[in-house]
């Protein structure tokens, strides 16, 4: 036996397989790539770090960007909408998302409970996949 194989008194793993031992249990799965469990996470999402401005900087360019909406606000007030308008319009946009959510649900369903796809209910019930 070597040094570093040595038979611990009641123990029968020696200490390269003991390391090894150790190793694999600090791994995430048996195969993975990732050699520790608390691995730092990495985000897929890079934000690109944007340059440094000034506060006075920015507050212009706000200001800027206000003065614009301001103006498109008021062209729009001009060719006649109105805000409540756009929040009635919003809301019933909001409400049709919603029924159609509800209407995609039943169709899948059914669909389900025929054992077909929801392409062929589509064209069952005279429905456009556009719709």
């Amino acid at each position: 036996m070597s040094t570093d194989q040595g038979v611990d008194s009641g123990n029968s793993v020696s200490k390269g397989e003991e390391n090894d031992l150790k190793k694999e249990a600090q791994k995430r799965t048996p195969f993975s790539k990732f050699k520790k469990v608390n691995s730092h996470f990495k985000s897929p999402l890079q934000v690109p770090e944007s340059p440094k401005v000034s506060p006075e900087e920015e507050v212009a360019e706000l200001q800027k960007k206000k003065e614009q909406l301001d103006s498109e606000i008021a062209q729009l007030e001009e060719e006649g909408c109105r805000v409540e308008e756009l929040d009635q319009h919003i809301d019933k946009l909001h409400e049709y998302n919603d029924i159609k959510d509800i209407g995609q649900s039943l169709l899948g369903r059914i669909a389900a409970l025929r054992g077909t796809t929801t392409r062929d209910l589509y064209a069952h019930f005279g429905l456009e996949l556009d719709d």
